[in-house]
């Protein structure tokens, strides 16, 4: 019998979470799990894809099989479906209004900064070649080398021929690139001070950066710039891997926010926000495509429907806010620019 303090009930089997290691979402979860203390067991090797389409799920990892047998996936919501199943431990902050901070940043480092993820891994030639390896292997460690070259080279073609679709082009290079060094920058200089995001304890939005930079610390290209120029976010990454052993505590609500916190809502306000509110009015109006000027440049990609639905949960959360609490947070909204695109 394994048995979670703190859980409602013990289970007699551990939760499954089915993924593998070169999956940003998947190694977010992971480390939600191991961050919890609930018992589970990583199912890192063969195509987890195959078994949400199996169980009528969209295509989507990491899959969490629960101890009662259900399957989810889809990082956030199976984030939040631990917090309803979990109470010791939680990731999202007893202060509503960081706990709406914690929720943004979370849907900043997932929609947006998987695009440098996306881009550093398939423009480069080294990162194509290293991204090949890993992520065949990680289906099937041991295969024919016909058979591994054919994998490898199909898997390069498909995800280099969605780039254009995710926003991962020549053009937008510069903003990508850019953006990537502003979050490596601003986020070195606060785990100096302030151990995770909210305090000394991990949120929901530490484990969404996370899962992008841990990926962007192995590929390569981002791995070096990394190193070169943020050593203690790397750091912050190991630590964060598996922060079983860490006890916190959340910053206090009633203190300013840390200025690196801020200016990180900042830049979501100057480039995450404006795209996403694009993408709402080119869905809005039928438009094929997204055009907007981020950081003073041109980036366009085509519209995407799941990003849409992002903006609309992002602003109905800070609709459905009682007032109390909107006359805290909208100000912090408002002085990083954030407060337009979602009210």
């Amino acid at each position: 019998m394994i048995y979670e303090a703190g859980s409602r009930k013990s289970m007699s089997t551990p939760y499954i979470l089915h993924g593998f290691n070169p999956s940003p979402y998947s190694v977010k979860m992971r480390a939600i799990l191991r961050y919890r203390r609930i018992p589970f067991v990583w199912d890192g090797i063969g195509n987890p894809r195959d078994i949400a389409v199996a169980a009528g799920l969209p295509p989507v990892i990491p899959i969490l099989r629960f101890p009662d047998g259900r399957l989810m996936n889809d990082s956030t919501p199976l984030a939040y479906a631990l917090e309803q199943e979990h109470r010791e431990r939680s990731i999202i902050p007893d202060d509503a209004v960081h706990a709406y901070l914690s929720d943004l940043l979370e849907d900043f480092a997932d929609e947006w900064v998987t695009k440098m993820m996306f881009h550093y891994r398939w423009y480069y030639a080294a990162d194509r070649a290293f991204a090949q390896t890993w992520i065949v292997t990680s289906r099937n460690p041991v295969m024919a080398e016909a058979e591994r070259r054919a994998g490898m080279q199909a898997f390069n073609d498909r995800q280099v021929g969605r780039m254009a679709l995710v926003g991962c082009t020549e053009q937008n290079r510069p903003v990508i690139e850019e953006s990537y060094r502003f979050v490596l920058d601003t986020l070195d200089r606060h785990v100096r001070t302030v151990p995770f995001l909210f305090g000394s304890r991990p949120s929901l939005a530490d484990f969404g950066l996370f899962g992008q930079l841990q990926i962007l610390s192995v590929d390569p290209t981002p791995m070096a710039e990394m190193r070169g120029r943020a050593a203690d976010v790397h750091c912050w990454l190991l630590r964060l891997d598996d922060a079983s052993g860490i006890e916190g505590e959340w910053l206090d609500p009633k203190a300013p926010l840390p200025g690196t916190l801020t200016a990180l809502l900042r830049h979501c306000g100057e480039t995450y926000l404006p795209f996403l509110a694009a993408n709402t009015r080119a869905l809005q109006e039928g438009a094929s495509e997204v055009a907007l000027d981020v950081m003073g440049r041109p980036y366009a990609q085509a519209r995407f429907r799941y990003q849409g639905k992002c903006h609309d949960v992002l602003s109905k959360k800070l609709a459905a806010l009682p007032g109390d609490v909107r006359r805290r947070l909208d100000p912090v909204l408002e002085q990083t620019g954030c407060l337009r695109y979602l009210a």
